[in-house]
Protein backbone atom coordinates (compact mmCIF):
# COMPACT_ATOMS: atom_id res chain seq x y z
CA UNK A 1 0.00 0.00 0.00
CA UNK A 2 1.53 3.36 -0.80
CA UNK A 3 0.08 5.58 2.24
CA UNK A 4 0.98 9.19 2.79
CA UNK A 5 0.78 11.37 5.35
CA UNK A 6 -0.37 15.66 4.97
CA UNK A 7 0.98 16.72 7.82
CA UNK A 8 0.05 20.39 8.90
CA UNK A 9 -2.32 22.28 11.54
CA UNK A 10 -5.08 22.66 9.63
CA UNK A 11 -6.13 25.94 11.85
CA UNK A 12 -8.44 25.86 9.64
CA UNK A 13 -8.21 23.51 6.60
CA UNK A 14 -8.57 25.49 3.81
CA UNK A 15 -9.55 25.48 -0.39
CA UNK A 16 -5.92 25.04 -0.69
CA UNK A 17 -5.32 21.84 1.46
CA UNK A 18 -8.90 20.55 -0.05
CA UNK A 19 -7.56 20.24 -2.98
CA UNK A 20 -4.10 18.78 -2.51
CA UNK A 21 -5.93 16.04 -0.72
CA UNK A 22 -8.21 15.33 -3.56
CA UNK A 23 -4.97 15.54 -5.80
CA UNK A 24 -3.04 13.14 -3.29
CA UNK A 25 -6.06 10.34 -3.10
CA UNK A 26 -5.00 10.25 -7.18
CA UNK A 27 -1.68 9.55 -6.34
CA UNK A 28 -1.75 6.93 -3.42
CA UNK A 29 -3.95 4.23 -1.99
CA UNK A 30 -4.35 6.18 0.98
CA UNK A 31 -3.99 9.66 2.17
CA UNK A 32 -3.74 10.36 6.31
CA UNK A 33 -4.51 14.07 7.28
CA UNK A 34 -1.81 14.51 10.40
CA UNK A 35 -2.87 17.16 12.11
CA UNK A 36 0.07 17.99 14.19
CA UNK A 37 -0.61 18.74 18.18
CA UNK A 38 1.88 21.45 19.27
CA UNK A 39 1.36 22.47 22.71
CA UNK A 40 3.47 25.70 21.92
CA UNK A 41 0.99 26.91 20.20
CA UNK A 42 -1.94 28.83 20.22
CA UNK A 43 -4.74 27.54 18.26
CA UNK A 44 -7.83 29.48 17.06
CA UNK A 45 -9.92 25.83 16.26
CA UNK A 46 -9.83 23.76 18.88
CA UNK A 47 -7.69 20.18 18.11
CA UNK A 48 -11.76 18.49 17.84
CA UNK A 49 -12.95 21.34 15.64
CA UNK A 50 -10.00 20.86 13.03
CA UNK A 51 -10.64 17.19 12.92
CA UNK A 52 -13.95 17.43 12.52
CA UNK A 53 -13.53 19.89 9.89
CA UNK A 54 -11.56 17.80 7.64
CA UNK A 55 -13.69 14.34 8.03
CA UNK A 56 -16.89 16.17 7.21
CA UNK A 57 -14.54 17.42 4.29
CA UNK A 58 -13.77 13.87 2.99
CA UNK A 59 -16.78 11.83 4.48
CA UNK A 60 -17.27 10.36 0.95
CA UNK A 61 -13.62 9.54 0.63
CA UNK A 62 -12.43 6.07 2.03
CA UNK A 63 -8.92 6.48 1.05
CA UNK A 64 -8.58 9.70 3.57
CA UNK A 65 -8.39 9.28 7.34
CA UNK A 66 -7.56 12.31 9.69
CA UNK A 67 -5.84 11.57 12.81
CA UNK A 68 -3.19 13.79 15.30
CA UNK A 69 -0.30 13.25 16.52
CA UNK A 70 3.05 14.89 18.59
CA UNK A 71 6.27 14.63 18.18
CA UNK A 72 8.98 14.39 14.69
CA UNK A 73 6.67 13.65 11.74
CA UNK A 74 9.13 11.08 10.58
CA UNK A 75 8.98 9.65 13.46
CA UNK A 76 4.85 9.25 13.20
CA UNK A 77 5.71 8.09 9.63
CA UNK A 78 7.27 4.99 10.71
CA UNK A 79 4.48 4.16 13.76
CA UNK A 80 1.86 4.27 10.73
CA UNK A 81 3.87 2.94 8.15
CA UNK A 82 3.88 5.93 5.31
CA UNK A 83 6.04 6.23 3.09
CA UNK A 84 5.76 9.34 1.63
CA UNK A 85 5.08 12.90 2.91
CA UNK A 86 2.87 15.18 0.84
CA UNK A 87 3.13 18.56 0.65
CA UNK A 88 1.31 21.56 -1.15
CA UNK A 89 3.47 24.26 -2.76
CA UNK A 90 2.11 27.79 -3.17
CA UNK A 91 5.18 29.93 -4.03
CA UNK A 92 9.28 30.43 -4.04
CA UNK A 93 8.70 30.76 -0.73
CA UNK A 94 7.14 28.16 0.21
CA UNK A 95 10.10 25.67 -1.53
CA UNK A 96 12.69 27.00 0.03
CA UNK A 97 10.68 26.21 3.61
CA UNK A 98 9.86 22.85 2.62
CA UNK A 99 12.61 21.81 0.31
CA UNK A 100 14.76 22.09 4.03
CA UNK A 101 12.98 20.39 5.64
CA UNK A 102 12.05 17.65 3.32
CA UNK A 103 16.27 17.43 3.09
CA UNK A 104 16.33 16.85 6.41
CA UNK A 105 14.04 14.16 6.76
CA UNK A 106 14.99 12.01 3.66
CA UNK A 107 18.80 12.53 5.77
CA UNK A 108 17.06 10.87 8.97
CA UNK A 109 14.96 8.66 7.21
CA UNK A 110 13.73 7.03 3.73
CA UNK A 111 10.45 8.81 3.75
CA UNK A 112 10.39 10.60 0.62
CA UNK A 113 8.57 13.84 0.32
CA UNK A 114 6.24 14.64 -2.78
CA UNK A 115 5.02 18.42 -3.80
CA UNK A 116 2.24 19.16 -5.19
CA UNK A 117 1.72 22.74 -6.43
CA UNK A 118 -1.71 24.45 -5.48
CA UNK A 119 -4.23 24.95 -8.14
CA UNK A 120 -3.86 28.70 -9.24
CA UNK A 121 -7.19 29.58 -8.06
CA UNK A 122 -6.14 28.28 -4.54
CA UNK A 123 -2.35 29.64 -4.38
CA UNK A 124 -2.88 32.72 -2.32
CA UNK A 125 -4.88 31.18 0.04
CA UNK A 126 -3.54 30.18 3.81
CA UNK A 127 -4.36 29.18 7.34
CA UNK A 128 -3.31 32.58 8.40
CA UNK A 129 -5.12 34.74 6.24
CA UNK A 130 -8.13 32.99 6.51
CA UNK A 131 -7.78 33.47 10.64
CA UNK A 132 -7.53 36.95 10.30
CA UNK A 133 -10.57 37.39 7.54
CA UNK A 134 -12.20 35.58 10.73
CA UNK A 135 -11.25 37.83 13.14
CA UNK A 136 -12.46 40.87 11.17
CA UNK A 137 -15.51 39.29 10.58
CA UNK A 138 -15.38 38.78 6.86
CA UNK A 139 -16.61 36.52 4.53
CA UNK A 140 -14.33 33.40 4.81
CA UNK A 141 -16.57 31.37 3.46
CA UNK A 142 -14.48 31.31 -0.39
CA UNK A 143 -11.58 30.27 1.14
CA UNK A 144 -12.50 26.95 3.23
CA UNK A 145 -14.61 24.10 2.73
CA UNK A 146 -18.01 24.09 3.48
CA UNK A 147 -17.27 21.85 6.92
CA UNK A 148 -15.54 24.72 8.16
CA UNK A 149 -18.08 26.98 10.50
CA UNK A 150 -16.99 29.62 13.00
CA UNK A 151 -18.84 29.56 16.32
CA UNK A 152 -18.53 33.07 17.96
CA UNK A 153 -14.70 33.34 17.49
Amino acid sequence: MKRAIFPGSFDPITNGHFDIIQRGVKLFDEVVVAIGVNADKKYMFSLEERQSFIEKSFKDEPKVKVVTYQGLTIDFCKDIDAQFILRGLRNPADFEFEKAIAHTNRKLSKIETVFLLTAAKTSFISSSIVRDVIRNNGDYTQLVPESVVVKNI
